[in-house]
């Protein structure tokens, strides 16, 4: 456990290639947690005046498959240093032909088809946190306004369902076109756990999803590669970056939410954390 309390309200988790956040002057931090050691050091910096937590999902050096994150660690990491805000760039493959690759949307909702992870932080107290709506609506309006604002001008899509798979692999075309037919919009292999450890430790949390490839089902003949995920989130990464940047200026980190509520008094569950 970091001793260092109350450095960032507000806490970055970089996806696939986006594995810094700050230009210069940020400080790296070693924070161990009851859950080890999260994903990569921890780097603190100041974004339009606001002191920023930053930590890249996969490591720095992508050494964490998505079924191997620290999701635990990482998101305790951050709660440690005060975060209250997370927001969460993340690649995605389209189940839709009308949202395209280079497109950005804010979902509000998920649907949980990974197994095995280790999903909460209770494992001995019977603890039932709500998730109905598992995203902040004030990060989600705050991302949605910057989307719309970032010079790059992305297509933008307010809303939409993610489905989280548990990979590495991809969907066969089957099981896309299955996805597809539930009305989910997105495939993605991150999005759960963090969103609903974020709900437990009391965080905000919102995804913003670069779509980066059509998943299997969507072209017939045609399937997901790595190479071409990488490709798109390498060509897009500074707008991405400038869309964080307008983002994390427009989120009021004095207010209250609501998400907090479906969380838990930490202070009498889980010692440690203030």
């Amino acid at each position: 456990m970091s001793d260092q309390h109350n450095r960032a309200r507000i806490g970055v988790i970089g996806g696939t290639g986006f594995y810094s956040f700050f230009d210069s002057d940020a400080e790296q931090i070693e924070i161990d947690t009851p859950f080890g050691a999260p994903s990569a050091p921890v780097s603190v910096g100041t974004v339009d005046g606001v002191d920023v937590a930053f930590v890249p999902r996969h490591g720095l050096h992508h050494e964490y498959p998505p079924h191997r994150v620290p999701y635990r660690a990482t998101m305790w990491a951050l709660r440690s240093l005060g975060v209250r805000r997370v927001l969460a760039p993340c690649a995605v493959g389209s189940l839709v032909a009308e949202i395209g690759p280079g497109a950005v949307v804010i979902p509000d909702q998920l649907v949980d088809r990974t197994s095995g992870r280790e999903q909460t932080f209770f494992d001995i107290d019977a603890v039932h946190v709500s998730f109905a709506d598992p995203y902040c609506p004030q990060l989600r309006s705050a991302a949605h306004e910057a989307a719309l604002a970032v010079p790059a001008k992305p297509p933008v899509v307010d809303g939409g369902t993610m489905a989280i798979v548990e990979g590495p692999r991809f969907s066969t075309r089957a099981e896309s076109q299955w996805f597809a037919r539930q009305g989910w919009t997105l495939v993605n292999m991150t999005g759960h756990p963090e969103a609903v450890l974020a709900r437990e430790l009391q965080m905000c949390y919102a995804p913003i999803a670069l779509v980066t490839d059509y998943d299997a089902g969507v072209n017939a003949g045609e399937g997901v590669s790595e190479a071409d995920v990488y490709a798109v989130f390498e060509r897009s990464l500074a707008m991405l970056k400038g869309l964080l940047t307008h983002t994390v200026a427009l989120v009021d980190t004095d207010g209250e939410c609501d998400c907090a509520a479906g969380g838990h008094n930490l202070a009498a569950l889980l010692p440690g954390l203030a």
